[in-house]
């Protein structure tokens, strides 16, 4: 299933699933067979071990006729980050790359070695924009605005200490992040100003649920700026996959439901460009991962 969070009109932000074009209001539609679903992605995914295969059986039994008022056109809607505002901050793995960590050592003055441990760092809840919403452009805080395209993964169960053979079961979903950096903010090694301004982590446009992916380590991810190829990789160059990623940030730190994990960024940011290239107010980013979805985002000065 494809499930977004959307708003209609004036209305808030509430909870939709994709199908054949529309979206389909969840609580509407649990309503109208006398159940009571939840209309935020937060609280479905809180309890998705039962509402997955509830609405799952209640879209196989509409077969495309849903009630009165419970389904738009997705064209009518606009879309939001599918977790408009996530409970914590999202956890972002550095250097997960193989030909990304050559590129950042030669521009970034990182470590040329692949990293034995994953680099993990964050971006708080509010740099989340979601899908077409402007990447502001501040030029008094950066003049290296970058991008970095990446997988990201919504956890489903709470998992602490999780070993690698069962972390994938702990996934509820994925969707598509771009994780913006301002590279001239790096503060001592430290990562999180640099990537945790207002608008840095456009994300969506939904979240694909696990069932739907059989291989997320087999999945073309590609960056374009101006309509201009910038990324284009496949997931399987991870260093360290999902499970490993799992297991390791779960060691220390309880992975929650609805907890985002973004996985990390292939060769071909502007860093490492030569010369390096930055993003400008007019300059438009789109970035997909084949499979889960396509993000677009017009840059514009603040």
């Amino acid at each position: 299933m494809r499930l977004v969070t959307y708003t209609l009109g004036s209305s808030g932000a509430r909870l939709g699933v994709l199908v054949n074009g529309l979206v389909v209001d969840v609580e509407h539609l649990g309503a109208s067979s006398g159940v009571t679903w939840p209309s935020d992605m937060l609280s479905f995914i809180d309890n998705s071990v039962t509402l997955l295969p509830a609405l799952r059986d209640s879209l196989e039994e509409a077969n495309g006729r849903f009630p009165a008022g419970s389904a738009v056109a997705v064209e009518d809607v606009k879309l939001q980050a599918p977790i408009p505002r996530p409970r914590k901050n999202i956890f972002g793995i550095g250097l997960n790359y193989r030909a990304h960590v050559a590129e950042s050592a030669k521009s970034l003055d990182t470590s040329k070695d692949l990293p034995k441990q994953p680099v993990v760092f964050s971006k708080p809840p509010t740099s989340v924009i979601g899908p077409g919403a402007a990447i502001q452009h501040n030029a008094k805080m950066t003049q290296q605005l970058d991008w970095e395209v990446e997988l990201a993964v919504i956890i489903g169960k709470t998992a602490t200490r999780v070993a690698t053979e069962t972390a994938m079961d702990h996934v509820f979903g994925y969707s598509v992040m771009i994780d913006i950096s301002a590279r001239d903010n790096r503060r001592a090694g430290q990562w999180i100003f640099s990537k945790g301004m207002d608008t840095y982590a456009p994300f969506g446009p939904c979240i694909v649920t696990a069932d739907e992916i059989p291989d997320p380590h087999d999945l073309r991810l590609w960056l374009t700026k101006n309509g201009v190829m910038k990324q284009d990789s496949n997931t399987k160059y991870m260093i360290f996959d999902i499970p490993v990623l799992i297991s390791d940030i779960s060691s220390g730190m309880t992975l929650e439901p609805g907890d985002i994990i973004a996985t990390g960024t292939p060769e071909g940011v502007g860093a490492g460009m030569s010369p390096q290239e930055w993003l400008w107010p007019g300059d438009v980013v789109e970035a997909g991962v084949d499979g889960v979805g396509v993000i677009r985002h017009p840059v514009v000065a603040i």
